[in-house]
């Protein structure tokens, strides 16, 4: 499934906290955006947001952007179901 990112980093939690326009989620990180920190964070946290290994989850672009777009291997609907929070 290919994912549509609003990064904000520095954040006081790591949370998805809403669409944006584009139909992708905002999601905030704790990290600071230096050396791939806040994107390693990102990885992190949709792997556990999902339900997947944190393997299955990888930027595809914007890697120096905050609007990235992420791949996540697995089960489309149960994706979709987790980060709209109705799990």
């Amino acid at each position: 499934m290919i994912v549509r990112v609003h990064l904000i980093p520095n954040a006081s939690r790591n949370e998805i906290v809403g669409r944006t326009g584009d139909g992708g989620y905002r999601v905030k990180v704790q990290s600071p955006p230096v050396e791939g920190a806040a994107n390693k964070n990102l990885l992190r946290f949709i792997a556990a947001a999902v339900g997947v290994s944190k393997s299955k989850v990888r930027i595809v672009s914007g890697e120096k952007s905050r609007v990235k777009t992420i791949e996540i291997d697995g089960d489309e609907k149960m994706i979709a179901k987790y980060l709209e929070g109705k799990t």
